[in-house]
């Protein structure tokens, strides 16, 4: 079995996306993405429970990490201006059954962090409707926990159902509607900023670092969830006018961005409140409330469910993405791949995304699963890394629109930094991850092996068949 062999980054099928992207698209959907469930739910969360005051630090830690994943996917989306992120690079870099597993843990990745997003929508939302004195039964408040009388979270799902909705009316029309929220949502954080600031008390960071060095790096393996969204940037490769340019500017535009922006916030919010008192869902709108500024802790609250939609539409795109990509080189189902030709949507695709994220999102709690988002995520960034490095030696006549700086010292310290926040999840998470990737490696042993287009029975070129 030829489990290696590789594809060639000229011998790809002509797309039937339709390239309409610029690099200002690219920057807000990498801004959707990356700006909401970090800055309106983590901040809190990773104060409270593990690095105090000194979540900058960790912010800092898990921003140094992606920035160097970053160049290397910006070099990578400017040779291979592909759907498919770094499934399709590693299927260039590594071979066939590396990529699988690169598709197979971006598939885990992208799907619980949809369904993770669509979960803390509802609770945002339903906090909204409290607000009027709305309150929803509570069979259909939460996933499905008997003990404590919930069955189905009804709003994740609804919420979900409408952005597949979004999705299928085509690429343009879903980045207009994501860069007017992107707009609002930078709105709504530059008030937090403008009014909070002059409430801040520099004795609430102290002790900086409560929990030492250990809670700075474990707040950073759970904050990285953060910064994902330049991921989903890449998955838009095929719908992008001239890739080999705008993707770059797009990834690194977008998260120097949303870094400058989670530092400050993170700052503030700590300033104003003690961070032993910022373990709560939306610790942005209780700081504001903590200083008694009710009427921007409202707009807050608004913002923040505008904002984690607009993760929820790039996430679930991006995953709509990956199938298809997955599915055009015959890893999976054809279907997946096949493009409407009105919309240039891959409708199958975005429905069976929407499905499966509805299910997760309706029925199961996901504390748990979390973490399995950060250490997929973290591992296909260490592959991109990697993959760098190895194309930069194998194939150094490939013609490349942007090269990482400082080869091999950038991909080097990216493996270094993602490796180091996997080490730092839970045991929990390790065995929930290889269990998952087992499953993967079935399915392509039982179906993706042989109906791949590069099983031998289909034309290819010699760079296709090259083994690792």
């Amino acid at each position: 079995m030829n489990l290696f062999r590789k594809k060639s980054v000229n011998s790809s099928s002509p797309s039937s996306l339709n390239p309409v992207l610029g690099a200002f698209d690219l920057t807000m959907l990498g801004i959707g993405a990356i700006i909401g469930t970090g800055i309106f739910v983590l901040t809190g969360v990773a104060a409270a429970k593990y690095a105090g005051p000194a979540l900058i630090l960790s912010f800092i830690i898990a921003g140094l990490a992606c920035t160097f994943a970053a160049l290397c996917y910006s070099e990578f989306a400017s040779m291979i201006p592909e759907a498919g992120s770094a499934y399709t690079y590693s299927y260039v870099a590594f071979g066939e059954v590396i990529a699988w597993i690169l598709g197979w843990d971006m598939v885990l990745e992208y799907g619980l962090a949809s369904s993770a997003v669509a979960s803390g929508w509802s609770g945002y939302f339903q906090s909204l409707l409290r607000g009027f004195g709305v309150h929803l039964p509570t069979a259909f408040t939460g996933a499905f926990d008997p003990s404590n009388h919930t069955y189905i979270d009804l709003p994740a799902v609804i919420i979900v159902l409408i952005v597949t909705f979004i999705l299928t009316r085509g690429v343009k029309k879903s980045a207009k509607l994501n860069t007017i929220m992107v707009i609002i949502k930078l709105a709504v954080v530059a008030l937090f900023i403008v009014v909070g600031v002059w409430y801040v008390q520099p004795h609430n960071w102290t002790p900086f670092m409560p929990m030492g060095f250990h809670g700075v790096t474990a707040g950073a393996a759970v904050v990285v969830f953060a910064y994902f969204g330049f991921d989903a940037i890449s998955t838009a490769a095929e719908e992008v006018k001239n890739p080999q340019r705008n993707l770059p500017i797009g990834i690194i535009s977008a998260l120097t961005i949303c870094t400058i922006l989670y530092i400050v916030v993170s700052l503030i919010l700590t300033g104003i409140v003690p961070f032993n008192q910022l373990g709560v869902n939306d610790p942005v709108a209780f700081a504001l409330a903590f200083i008694h500024q009710d009427w921007a802790a409202g707009f807050i609250s608004l913002g923040a469910i505008i904002g984690i939609t607009t993760v929820l539409i790039v996430m679930m795109f991006g995953q709509t993405r990956l199938f298809y990509a997955i599915s055009k080189d015959g890893l999976l189902p054809g279907k997946l791949s096949k493009v409407n030709k009105k919309t240039h949507v891959p409708l199958t695709s975005t429905w069976v995304t929407g499905g499966l994220v509805a299910v997760f999102a309706g029925l199961i709690p996901l504390s748990k699963l979390a973490e399995l988002t950060n250490i997929g995520t973290l591992f296909a960034f260490s592959a991109v890394s990697l993959g760098v490095l190895v194309l930069r030696k194998t194939r150094p006549e490939l013609k490349r629109g942007f090269k990482t700086p400082w080869v091999p010292v950038v991909p080097v310290l990216a493996v270094i930094f993602c490796v180091y926040l996997m080490l730092q999840l839970s045991s929990f998470t390790w065995k929930g991850f290889v269990v998952w990737l087992v499953i993967g490696l079935v399915i392509y042993i039982t179906y993706g092996y042989k109906n791949s287009k590069l099983n031998g029975k289909n034309k290819f070129d010699k760079d296709s068949n090259q083994t690792a």
